[in-house]
């Protein structure tokens, strides 16, 4: 699933609400009808777009009252949707959030958090107390995450608006224009004309003649920054647009 696809799903309130009660503990649809105090029709509706979607799954509980087996739900997906927006900024993501442990996790988090790793180990159970203190610090680093990366976004943002000038100056066309911003906004990423040239209904000549422009742009701007033009072997890493 992608960022649009997750979007136009998340995007009925009945749906997110049905969502933040069953990342709780699995629920009947009836429960859902009387929290949300709609019918449980139209909870059922919404239940199978998010299931065929692969948010949520069924699983069979037998009745506590010896009736016949009922079908509650839960969710079984993790992951993240970030949007940013502004003058030259567009960032539209799906993650997926990483599955394991403490301890398998434990590389990929900050070393700050190296002592509540410590602490956890092997264990399979917190006290409702150890789990508040923790879960206190880890928003707590959480929140300076996010600081730094709003802060490394607004300094991308920048960067674009410091270039848009010299962007529209050079540039021979609309597409042009279009083409030099897509290539700065992922620059370590190699454009795919393929798809650039259907989502501005161009032929794929033309796109690949827009790229031949802006290559020859670069490779110039890259001598003269450089004061010199350097030859590698086909092993050292370079830009993908200086690569011929």
């Amino acid at each position: 699933m992608d960022f649009n696809e997750a979007m136009t799903i998340l995007e009925n309130r009945a749906r997110r609400s049905i969502l933040q009660h069953l990342v709780r503990e699995p629920h009947y649809p009836l429960q859902l009808s009387e929290l949300l105090d709609i019918s449980q029709q139209a909870v059922m509706k919404h239940i199978k777009v998010l299931e065929k979607a692969g948010f949520i799954e069924a699983e069979i509980v037998p009745s506590e009252k010896g009736g016949p087996p009922k079908k509650m739900y839960k969710v079984n997906q993790s992951f993240s949707l970030r949007l940013d927006l502004g003058p030259e900024l567009f960032r539209a993501e799906h993650r997926t959030i990483p599955a394991g442990g403490p301890m398998r996790l434990s590389n990929k988090l900050p070393k700050e958090l190296d002592s509540i790793i410590d602490s956890l180990g092997t264990r399979r159970e917190l006290s409702m107390s150890e789990a508040m203190n923790i879960l206190s610090e880890l928003d707590t680093s959480l929140e300076k995450i996010d600081q730094q990366r709003d802060a490394i976004i607004a300094l991308h943002q920048q960067i674009m608006m410091k270039t848009s000038k010299e962007v529209i100056e050079n540039a021979e066309s609309y597409e042009e224009r279009i083409m030099a911003r897509e290539m700065m906004t992922q620059p370590r990423r190699p454009l795919d004309l393929d798809i650039f040239s259907q989502n501005l209904r161009i032929q794929e000549s033309q796109a690949e003649d827009i790229m031949e422009n802006i290559r020859d742009r670069l490779m110039k701007d890259f001598v003269i920054n450089n004061d010199n033009f350097v030859s590698a072997n086909k092993d050292t890493p370079l830009p993908w647009w200086l690569i011929k």
